[in-house]
């Protein structure tokens, strides 16, 4: 048996690469936990031109050694979940100019991918189009949902964690836009949140919604974002998305990347506590934001017969 590492980066196989090129590559023949890490100031400005040493890895209460270090714009697989359900529908147009203000915001190099979800998941790229980075085939994906019947929430978000492992980038991200409220999936929210524990996606939710909506989750998309290491946000207005969805290609776009070696033990399957610490005498106070758990998974190695 192999102990397989479901974190949120890349855990393969042949050298470790930290490079400057056009296709951002890391790989290692080693189990490694890769971080993707927010740092904020006290106005909430994000932060730059930090060092390895300015940061502190803890995981379960012991610090860890940090192996891998980058703060580049690298680019990122990313997928774009906006709910369809029927409520959304006076929101419509505010949503769809949100989502392509973040397509139009980030990377060129990004490969973007979209879900649009009501009573079921459809995709929005053509068939034989997993991914895509041409802004007017995004436009269309995102145009093609119609708004109608209720909210498969849950569903939505496994189906676009699982699509992100089909993706090049070993970055990985969701943005989904939804009331919160899920009303029509086949999945439980367990089951849903331990897919989430195990992606190795960071998850950005905004949850649109009046106040008298009944369906309205925000303890949801806050739950989601946090154990991902995202954010959510939570607009008064549904023309505040477009701002925030700016705001969030510039997160994307500005994390830095934080690797370690695990530690050995532990029981399989059983989630791993992860907080960063981030501290600059000339910076003020900073705040770091990445994935609070991931977990262990046991796979077969020995070949098949």
């Amino acid at each position: 048996m192999k102990r397989r590492l479901l974190i949120p980066g890349a855990w393969v196989l042949t050298a470790v690469c930290l490079c400057s090129q056009p296709d951002f590559v890391i790989r290692s023949d080693v189990r490694l936990v890769l971080l993707d890490v927010d740092v904020k100031d006290r106005h909430g400005n994000s932060v730059s031109g930090l060092e390895k040493s300015n940061f502190r890895v803890i995981e379960n209460g012991k610090d860890q050694p940090i192996t891998i270090f980058a703060h580049e714009d690298l680019p990122v697989t990313v997928g774009i979940l906006v709910d369809e359900s029927s409520s959304m529908r006076p929101k419509r147009a505010q949503v769809l100019a949100a989502a392509e203000t973040f397509v139009e915001a980030s990377n060129p190099r990004d490969e973007v991918f979209v879900l649009n979800f009501n009573d079921t998941v459809t995709r929005g790229l053509p068939s034989g189009v997993p991914f895509s980075g041409d802004l007017g085939q995004l436009r269309s994906a995102l145009a093609r949902g119609v708004p109608r019947g209720r909210t498969s929430l849950h569903d939505a978000i496994i189906d676009g964690l699982e699509q992100l492992e089909s993706g090049r980038r070993d970055k990985k991200a969701l943005v989904v836009i939804s009331d919160g409220g899920d009303t029509a999936s086949r999945h439980t929210r367990a089951e849903m949140l331990k897919h989430v524990e195990r992606s190795a996606a960071t998850i950005y939710s905004i949850g649109v919604y009046d106040a008298d909506d009944p369906d309205r989750d925000p303890r949801m998309l806050r739950e989601i974002a946090r154990i991902s290491g995202g954010d959510a946000f939570f607009p008064e207005t549904p023309e505040q998305t477009v701002p925030i969805c700016r705001r969030i290609a510039q997160d994307i776009r500005s994390r830095y990347t934080i690797g370690y070696i695990p530690p050995a033990g532990g029981s399989p399957d059983s989630p791993r506590q992860i907080r960063v610490r981030v501290s600059s005498p000339q910076r003020g106070k900073l705040t770091a934001r990445t994935r609070s758990t991931y977990r262990y998974d046991q796979l077969e190695t020995s070949s098949k017969k």
